[in-house]
């Protein structure tokens, strides 16, 4: 679905709560039954456990809720009020889903230890879990900000999406908690390319919120990095940020000197279960620096919700570029979901099997041992 180009059409001609009523309540109960049925395709252990147990729950309590409203009126305005009033229970109900699923995983491998096949199927769940969160959370905050006194703000949606200003304001947010953690942070350089009105400001059909929080996570990221490199230097280097807009990519590079990170160790910076920081407490309120990993494949999955990405690329031993890709035309963001079908359901059943390449050890090996044999 082009959701951005629907959604700016649907809000600009005729924005309302009946409108967005009558969409939403026959395509959320569709997303929400979809990632409901892989969630009972996980192994029966992971779904036992007390976590996994609620996020079911919630989800199963929100599918019943916006059901209630399947054959009523829409030119009632109390049935529309009350909707609304549904939708901010459910937005309230799933704000702690990525942390309590989380807590999930921990609680199952405490129980159960790690297994290679419940460990890939559970990637694969989580991606598929929480981009559906994403799109689902979308139009639920959608239809909260659909307002027609409002036209330069369509919703959740910014025709003009100031990326410079959105930027700063994450690093500012991201440099005061690494101020209150390491007492001190790296400066902000920051350049912006546009290609065809140079000198003009960088913006694109988008959602702020969406990109604050994929530019805040890197920030988070280079900050720690540089911070545990340096030490208790008295100069740090700065982190980097060049904006380019072209003909087709808005793209948005971080860079950092926080010493890198191994190749083998990129791809697993994307795994659910992976995290260079220690772990937060769940009673924890204030935002940590670094926590459960997640930060990284959720930032992954908003930037690939409207077709774009996020990719890492590092020199161990200097630092790190983060680099998210946008479509610069919003006729080209079409919805990426998913679909519960049986090559989905295959999937769950598939078992881990050998690799057909050879495959060294995941650990570095000492070279000397090979030059005296």
């Amino acid at each position: 679905m082009r959701i951005l180009r629907v959604l700016r059409s649907r809000s600009a001609e005729n924005a309302c709560e009946k409108t967005s009523f009558t969409f939403l309540r026959h395509e959320v109960p569709v997303r929400l039954a979809n990632i409901m049925k892989e969630i009972n395709l996980l192994p029966d252990n992971l779904l036992s456990t007390p976590s996994v147990r609620l996020v079911q729950s919630w989800y199963l309590q929100s599918l019943q809720d916006i059901l209630e409203f399947k054959e009523k009126n829409a030119k009632d305005e109390k049935v529309t009020h009350d909707f609304t009033g549904a939708v901010i229970k459910i937005l309230n109900r799933h704000n702690d889903v990525v942390p309590t699923m989380a807590q999930g995983l921990v609680e199952y491998k405490e129980a159960y230890g790690t297994d290679p096949t419940v460990s890939q199927n559970v990637q694969y769940f989580l991606d598929r879990f929480y981009m559906s969160r994403i799109s689902i959370r979308m139009l639920l905050n959608q239809h909260m900000k659909v307002n027609p006194a409002h036209p330069k703000q369509i919703g959740s949606i910014d025709p003009n999406c100031p990326v410079t200003e959105v930027v700063m304001d994450a690093y500012e947010n991201a440099r005061s908690l690494c101020d209150r953690y390491y007492m001190n942070s790296p400066e902000l350089q920051l350049e912006e390319f546009h290609v065809k009105e140079q000198g003009s400001p960088v913006t694109v059909v988008y959602v702020p919120s969406h990109l604050y929080h994929m530019v805040f996570e890197l920030f988070k990221n280079a900050m720690r990095a540089t911070m545990e490199l340096y030490g208790d230097s008295t100069e740090y280097p700065p982190v980097r940020v060049r904006i380019a807009l072209g003909s087709e990519d808005l793209s948005v590079k971080v860079s950092d000197r926080g010493g890198g990170v191994p190749l083998r160790k990129i791809e697993r910076l994307f795994t659910y279960t992976y995290s260079t920081a220690p772990r937060p407490s769940m009673e924890a309120r204030a935002a940590p620096l670094a926590g459960y990993g997640y930060g990284l494949p959720i930032s992954r999955l908003y930037a690939r919700y409207f077709q774009g990405d996020l990719k890492l690329y590092s020199l161990e031993g200097y630092g790190t570029d983060a680099i998210i890709y946008m479509r610069a035309l919003s006729t080209e963001s079409v919805e990426r979901l998913p679909v519960y079908n049986k090559s989905a359901w295959k999937h769950y059943k598939t078992y881990h099997e050998a690799d057909d390449w050879c495959v060294p050890s995941k650990e570095p090996k000492d070279m000397t041992t090979y030059r005296s044999s």
